[in-house]
């Protein structure tokens, strides 16, 4: 006779899942207070900003929003979370390059913006790769071994 246990969440995966999305959450709601304060703060506050880059700015002001939905994903366990962080870290990384594109090609820019562009592109790509490590597993690749897994779990489970 098979005994059916009740997998609890495991602590350490617990506690990632929670760092994990109030960082993505705190660091949204810092983006869209900072961006938002550029882009609706008048002309002096953008002339203290100095050399903005508008495509940089309007991006990541409309990506705090996703920052936030993401974390709030991940604090609610959702593996949805983990293809939004994926999603951002592509179109953060994307933006990095037309950034440097921006750049090569003789553009006004701040040395905070590079700053800011490497720590918003380390931090997503950070996320997409460790978003699978605690949230639920299919979110993460595919691999043989996962797939055997799951086809074995189905099959005990129709047993049953």
């Amino acid at each position: 006779m098979t005994r059916a246990t009740v997998s609890q969440p495991q602590p350490r995966l617990a506690l990632g899942r929670w760092a994990l999305g109030a960082t993505a959450v705190l660091f949204g709601v810092a983006t869209l207070v900072e961006g938002g304060h550029v882009l609706f703060g008048g002309a002096a506050v953008r002339e203290e900003a100095g050399n903005v880059v508008s495509f940089v700015l309007l991006f990541n002001f409309g990506a705090g929003f996703a920052y936030v939905v993401a974390g709030l994903a991940a604090l609610l366990g959702r593996s949805w979370a983990t293809w939004i962080a994926r999603a951002l870290a592509v179109t953060t990384l994307g933006l990095f390059v037309a950034f440097g594109a921006h750049v090569l090609s003789g553009g006004a820019f701040e040395l905070r913006t590079v700053i800011a562009m490497t720590l918003r592109s380390g931090f997503w790509v950070s996320q997409a790769l460790l978003l699978p490590r605690v949230l639920d597993r299919k979110a993460g690749p595919a691999t043989p071994r996962t797939c055997r897994r799951w086809t074995r779990d189905r099959a005990d489970s129709a047993q049953r």
